[in-house]
């Protein structure tokens, strides 16, 4: 198992690329601690964890709220002792362009990805430097790369990250802590249809433009979560500061 012994705490947990990944990290061994707002979804995830032998534990939390991130932090390693990797992962998406975003929309993006990162990493990072040990991975995204339509709060965020990834790889590096990104393209999670009908597309009309992209499909959650795995085993033992983009050729087309 390539994360046997280690424990994970993952931001955005409940469904997704989250959850996806919450299960293939308690599949390779991981005991997995996930937060979220939404208490059914978190609590099923949780349940599905133990049912296939794991150790899962969900913590009701909003990345936005400092309080609550240094309790999701503080129960995990009540419950477990360590956190060994760090995924997150939490965010929100208004398709809008600038004149088009209300500041409530853009302080919502900008706080549940990239300041939501900052905290769990602030009060994540003391423990792993105890330990001299660690792997932090953000969510950020393709359009964090080249930007995208419609979507100027949702890449200010994304970008941010990349670049917060560079500059915490260099602050912890020495430190044995790796810090880095995964990069999705459009992957089926309840995000996507959410996104067409703000958009007011049909589904046909926005899957379409997948099928431009060089690998002609949309991506699974499953899928990400492998690239997540990468990142947080051993087997990434030399990345950090990267962004590894997981897009079907997205970015490259």
């Amino acid at each position: 198992m390539r994360l046997a012994g280690k424990v994970a705490l993952i931001t955005g947990g409940t469904s997704g690329i989250g959850s996806a990944t919450a299960l293939r990290f308690a599949a390779e061994g991981a005991a997995v601690a996930i937060t979220g707002r939404n208490v059914k979804r978190g609590e099923q995830v949780a349940r599905e964890i133990k049912t296939q032998g794991g150790e899962g534990l969900f913590i009701r939390s909003d990345v936005r709220i400092a309080a609550d991130c240094r309790q999701a932090v503080e129960q995990t390693l009540k419950r477990f002792g360590k956190i060994d990797v760090l995924f997150n992962n939490a965010g929100v998406f208004h398709p809008k362009t600038v004149p088009d975003c209300s500041e409530e929309e853009w302080d919502e993006t900008i706080d549940s990805s990239l300041k939501g990162a900052f905290l769990m990493s602030k009060y994540v990072l003391p423990s792993m430097i105890e330990r001299r040990s660690g792997s932090i991975i953000h969510t950020s995204s393709g359009w964090g790369i080249q930007g995208g339509d419609q979507a100027a709060a949702y890449c200010a965020a994304k970008g941010g990250l990349i670049v917060m990834a560079k500059a915490m790889s260099i602050d912890h590096g020495p430190q044995g802590i790796r810090v880095n990104c995964v990069c999705p393209g459009d992957v089926m999670t309840p995000m996507l249809p959410d996104d067409a009908a703000k958009r007011g597309m049909s589904w046909d009309d926005y899957a379409a433009g997948a099928k431009k992209r060089p690998l002609g499909r949309i991506g699974t959650a499953e899928e990400i979560a492998d690239a997540v795995l990468f990142l947080a085993s051993d087997e990434s033992s030399f990345v950090t500061g990267t962004a590894l983009v997981v897009d079907g050729g997205g970015v490259a087309g």
